[in-house]
């Protein structure tokens, strides 16, 4: 029976070879990235990758098997964009909303990158060192010397993180779509909502309209994450 074959994370690049064009992963990455924040993950193929160094997508299979292994390796260098907080950044909410807080950051630049973190789990070493820094928040935290425990709690953190990035990319990319900035569709679409609202039948978005406060993204996203700290902190066992 012949060995599977190594996970891309361990398996050893081709010889480098002088060619008018000379290939790396890294470079085959960086132009995958490339082609991704400017057009989205649909313009992302080995061919049009190989068109952009010059390079047939044959050699690029020298370097990695799949188009699935280049979205792996895609997702692992921007995690390694996403600085990491030391031992002595703080507790570990301090920690985690600093994860969070720079995890957005990156993923507003490459609006691509929330598509790719829910389906399977992440392996590349960037990736791993995210998780391991999300963990090591919680050591010789009381109440999370199980490490279950841990592992739910930053779940739950990353849950929130990976959706509130969603939503707002979402509407970031809808926006773009329609042509209309923020108050252009606002001027459009008030005068329907107004009437709506008039009906009486949903006094609670009534109040959002008239009372709430609509923050920016930024101040939004932490006053959501503080949300699910202070959850976390109140389930921890006295």
């Amino acid at each position: 029976m012949s060995e599977e074959p190594a996970l891309i994370w361990e398996r050893p690049e081709p010889p480098s070879r002088p060619t008018p064009s000379p290939l790396s992963r890294e470079a085959i990455v960086r132009a995958a990235i490339g082609l991704a924040d400017a057009d989205g993950l649909v313009a992302v193929s080995l061919r049009k990758v190989g068109a952009v160094l010059d390079a047939g997508p044959m050699r690029l299979y020298g370097y990695l098997s799949t188009k699935e292994e280049l979205l792996d390796l895609m997702v692992d260098e921007v995690y390694g964009e996403i600085p990491l907080p030391g031992p002595d950044a703080g507790d570990w909410r301090a920690k985690l909303a600093d994860i969070s807080v720079r995890t957005r950051a990156v993923a507003r630049r490459h609006e691509w990158f929330t598509e790719l973190l829910s389906g399977r789990p992440q392996l590349g070493p960037n990736a791993l060192a995210h998780l391991e820094a999300g963990l090591a928040a919680f050591e010789g935290v009381p109440g999370f010397a199980n490490i279950d425990r841990a592992l739910r709690a930053y779940g739950t953190v990353r849950g929130y993180v990976i959706g509130s990035i969603s939503a707002e990319l979402a509407e970031r990319r809808a926006e773009r779509a329609s042509g209309l900035d923020e108050q252009q569709w606002q001027a459009r679409s008030t005068p329907y909502l107004l009437r709506m609202l008039e009906t009486g039948r949903y006094p609670n978005l009534y109040r959002v309209v008239a009372e709430a406060e609509h923050p920016d993204g930024a101040t939004g996203f932490l006053a959501g994450l503080n949300y699910v700290l202070d959850g976390i902190a109140a389930n921890i066992p006295g």
